[in-house]
Parts: structure tokens; sequence; C-alpha cells
């Protein structure tokens, strides 16, 4: 550790500062690049930096544990990358930046381990499809994160790591299951990061977080190399501390890979850099529809539909049209939605896409989903959710099928409701309460939508609620929509800034 403190002492006088304190806090992804591009910044000291703060925060101070697997190259790629930039100019915005991914993307430098003791060691030695776009545009993939053990849940526990903990306040959780990306990129511990989302795990830490967090249109990204919860249902996508961020990463992440057939129904669909396209728009003449039976009406979620009320508030005052969308009819859209196998597409995937996903590798001690329910030391939660996976009715491919035509008969619905009211995004709480504590079950999101229906949808934060805890609204809109989503949330991001640095990690 002596020599990583010489290489940040030794570089701090030349650090752009403000007041005393690094430029790097809460920096943009353009504001680094530039810096590097000037001289002020090395890439070097760019990790260095990172990795004092997570030594002070992750395992000292609010103990955060969001930090599952350092990349022990950083030094050593941040070093090649100042050369390469000094030779031939930087490759891309994320040149020499430091990101964090999700622990179920394979990294060749580091191991896989979906957040399971079980699996603990697995390293392919490969990077997942979009991890190897990241590294070509000239990222350093500086550490993996922690996450809800095999992605089964909306909090952050698993057996390798015990429990990671929200920055904004320690005794609660960071969202799931991408809770350990969330963490870290709000505690400032690299400039952005990566997820994945099955039914809400980008969406809900970036909500609870104070974070933006995208979930594309499916089939947007590749999941090749990502450790799979739901083949139908899986997709990979960054949370960042701005919408400008987020651009960065889709532009070097999405389109077309070979390895995931699911990507060709991106043909035609992806401009050519949401960056470029990125701008505030005019609000005046912009349909949003609420939707009311989306949010919750106990006391516990007061403060965060006075948030979105607010967050609509602004929009109205700016010229938008903002519509209330309620009824029996919508009514009974969520009861569909929230069925009795309303998870069966993800349950039925789960079973059979994790045995695949283990068996290409026999050198793990499990090759069956089977064996991971047997294993004592599978996470309690998710060990007690498998075990009904167990039962019989897992296996029909009918109830499977059927299952496939509702969300396909989803997707009709909301975008007929679009059609009818002329609205241009729909919104509703990504989260309808505030993240609980360590020792309860987060069960309050609204992460079907978007997942039954494969349409895009973005969390953008918008304040803070009674319980001093970060809040997201979620804006849905049609299949590949990306751009006028990103628009959308950056016009309000300029209007009703929210982010606020987690004062457990100055």
């Amino acid at each position: 550790m002596f020599k990583y403190l010489c290489v940040l002492l030794c570089g701090v006088a030349f650090l752009p500062v403000i007041e005393g304190q690094p430029k790097m806090l809460e920096a943009s992804i353009e504001d680094l690049n530039e810096w590097l591009n000037a001289g002020q910044l090395s890439s070097v000291e760019l990790v260095q930096f990172y990795l004092d703060r997570i030594e002070a925060y992750d395992q000292a101070g609010p103990s955060l544990n969001t930090i599952q697997h350092m990349n022990a190259q950083a030094y050593e790629q941040a070093r090649a990358l100042d050369k390469e930039r000094k030779e031939k100019g930087p490759r891309s915005l994320l040149h020499g930046i430091p990101l964090l991914v999700k622990d179920n993307y394979e990294t060749i430098d580091a191991p896989t381990t979906a957040g399971s003791a079980i699996i603990a060691g697995h390293w392919p030695k490969q990077d997942a499809t979009q991890v190897a776009r990241l590294r070509e545009a000239g990222a350093i993939i500086l550490a993996k994160t922690t996450m809800h053990e095999f992605a089964y849940g909306w909090t952050t526990r698993g057996s390798a790591f015990g429990v990671t903990r929200n920055p904004y306040d320690p005794r609660r959780h960071p969202g799931g299951s991408s809770g350990g990306t969330g963490a870290a990129v709000a505690a400032n511990f690299a400039a952005a990061g990566m997820g994945s989302d099955t039914c809400g795990s980008i969406r809900v830490p970036a909500a609870h977080n104070n974070l933006f967090g995208l979930r594309g249109t499916q089939g947007i990204s590749s999941r090749s190399g990502i450790i799979p919860l739901s083949s139908s249902r899986d997709i990979g996508g960054p949370l960042a501390r701005s919408v400008r961020d987020l651009a960065v990463l889709l532009d070097a992440t999405v389109g077309y890979d070979p390895k995931d057939l699911q990507t060709v129904e991106t043909l035609g669909k992806i401009p050519t850099s949401y960056l470029e396209n990125l701008k505030q728009i005019r609000l005046n003449g912009l349909n949003i529809g609420v939707l009311t039976d989306w949010f919750g009406s106990d006391e516990q979620h007061a403060s965060v539909n006075t948030q979105i009320d607010e967050a609509l508030e602004v929009f109205r005052q700016n010229g938008a049209n903002v519509t209330d969308l309620g009824g029996p009819e919508l009514r009974a859209l969520w009861e569909q939605i929230y069925s009795p196998f309303h998870y069966f597409v993800d349950d039925y995937d789960l079973r059979k896409d994790l045995t695949d996903y283990l068996r290409q590798y026999p050198e793990l001690p499990v090759q069956s989903f089977k064996e991971l329910v047997d294993d004592s030391r599978l996470e309690s939660v998710v060990a007690r959710g498998w075990r009904t996976l167990l039962d019989d009715q897992f296996e029909s491919r009918e109830i499977y099928l059927e299952r496939h035509e509702a969300g396909r008969e989803l997707r009709k619905q909301l975008l007929s409701l679009m059609h009818d009211y002329q609205l241009d995004v729909l919104v509703y709480p990504t989260a309808t309460e505030e993240a609980v504590l360590l020792n309860a079950e987060q069960g309050h999101q609204n992460c079907k939508l978007a997942a039954g229906s494969g349409m895009p949808a973005i969390t953008v934060p918008i304040g803070f609620g009674s319980s001093g805890m970060p809040i997201g609204l979620e804006m849905l809109a049609e299949p590949w929509a990306e751009q006028k989503l990103l628009n959308t949330a950056y016009t309000l991001e300029q209007m009703k800034p929210s982010r606020r640095l987690p004062s457990q990690t100055p």
C-alpha cells in the first residue's frame, strides 16, 4: 500500500483542485477526459484516487462492502494507457477511465463468482462482450462489485461477502441485485459502472443510490459472458451519476454481437452516438402519462409520492402535458402483471440457463441448479425461493409459452395506451418506498412493466424522502426510444438537479 500512497502523494500537486478538494470527486467522464488530455491528471493518479476511496470507505468507515474482486493489473493498465494517450491520443472518452462491473460479468483480469461462495475462484479468463467493448474503448475495469447472490433479489446479500450497505445510510440496503455497483458509483469508487437487470436490478439500485440507470430495449446489448438468470429477460447496462456519463457507456456497449442473437434486433435501431444526440428538449407539448395504480397508498409511500409530484410539477410548469391514468382497465393490467405466474418465465429460464452455464465449466464444484439449491452455503433468502422452483410445475413448457405470450400482450397494451393518449413516456415510481433496513426485505419495486414488455425504461433521481434516502422516477417508452428517454431524463436533470454526494463518503 505504501507504493500506492506514494503514487498519489507524488502526483497530487498536479491534480485539478477546487477549494482544497480534488475535482475528481463527482467528476464526469468528460471532465476527467479533458484533464487527462491536458496533462493535469494521469490514469495512474485516477486509479489511485479511486483506490484510496475504496480503502477509506468500503471495509473501513461506513463499511459499504461493495467490492468483490480487485483488478490486480489496474496500475499496469493505467500506465500503458497513459503512454498510449501521450503517443497516439485517446481511443475514446473512456480512455484511461476506471469503471466497475457487476460480479456476474466475466472479466479476464478477475474472477466471476456472482456473489457466491459456492463458485469461489471461478475465473473463465475471458471478457463478456460488453466488458470487451469497454476495454477496447480504453476503459480500466478497476474492480468487480458485490451483487445479490446469482442476481436473485432486490437487496444485495451473498454467501461470498455478506451484506452491502447504502452509502446514504449504512443501516439500509442499496437495492439489488446490482447493489454493489449502485453503492460504489454513488460513493465515487469509480467514474461509473455496469449492472444487469432481469426485473429491476439496474433500476432499483439507481433509485436507492441517487443514480441514473437504464434498462434498454430487450436485445440492445449483448448478454454474452454474463452469468444468466433468465435468457428471456436478462440485459446488461450502465449506472451513472449523470445522464451524459450514462450515454458514454451506452455508446461503448450496445449493438450487434454474433454471440447473442437477441442483438440482431438492433439493425437500424441505434444512433451513431447517444451522447452526440443528447440534448435538453423543449417540454412544451411533451405528453406524459402517470400510471397511478403503480404508486403506493400507505404512509411509507408518502415521501416517494411527494417527490414524484414535485418532479411532475417541474414538467407541468415548463409546458408538458401531464395526464393521470387510472381506472378499472389499468388496475386490471396491474393485477395481470402481478398474477401468481408473473415470474414464471424468469424462474423457468433460471433452472435451465444456470445449469447450462455451470456445465460449460466442468471444473466447478456444482453442475446444476439443483446442486446449487442443495448447497448449504447459498444465501438463505435465495435458497428459500429456489427450493420452491424444484416443483415440477416449473418444467411446464405450456405455461412458459403462455407467459411469454402474456409479455407480448403487455407490450401491445402499453403501446395501445401510448397511442390512445398520444403519450411520449409513461412514468411511475421505480420503488414505491425508500430503501428499507438491512434486516428487512425489499418488495416494493415496479420492475415488471419494462422487463415483461421488453420496452426501455430509465430511472432518474429526483430527490430524497423523509428518511433521507434517494428516490427515483421511472420513465418508460416504446421500443428503441432510448434517445428520447435519455433526452427527457437529461432535461429533468438540468431542471431539477438531485445528485448529492453521500455524507458517509465525503
